[in-house]
């Protein structure tokens, strides 16, 4: 993807290595659901099931996948994410929870020549079309 959607700070990618090293091969989901806001949430990849709507915004730290619930990319698609941690718990079902801080999303508009960027690249992946 020549424009990314989502990325992390310095201080998020440190984390997200130690969460790998101790629990194998992760992924992120912001749902915008009711327990954390829209605070993206952090899991093992073989202990949540992406569903058939979601969709892939991009990887991150190399090789982790960022997901959105279609409901939360339709508010957030005009937007670039950043990922960065900071102190406080936040959802306990997170992997982060444990270490006393949390994931939190940081957005600025994208910029026109974004915009025109990623309207000529192919929508991002569902769910329904991912295969691992």
């Amino acid at each position: 993807m020549a424009v990314p959607r989502v990325e992390l700070t310095d201080t998020a990618t440190e984390l997200l290595r130690a969460l790998t090293a101790q629990h194998g091969p992760v992924m992120f989901h912001q749902s915008g659901g009711c327990c954390d806001g829209s605070a993206p949430m952090c899991y093992p990849r073989t202990e949540f099931r992406v569903g058939s709507a979601d969709v892939l915004l991009g990887r991150v730290a190399g090789d982790t996948p960022f997901w959105m619930s279609a409901d939360q990319y339709e508010y957030w698609k005009h937007t670039h994410l950043t990922v960065d941690v900071v102190p406080g718990r936040g959802s306990g079902f997170s992997l982060e929870a444990p270490e006393g801080v949390r994931f939190l999303i940081r957005s600025r508009l994208l910029t026109d020549d974004e915009v025109l960027a990623l309207a000529a690249e192919p929508p991002p992946a569902t769910g329904a079309e991912y295969e691992g």
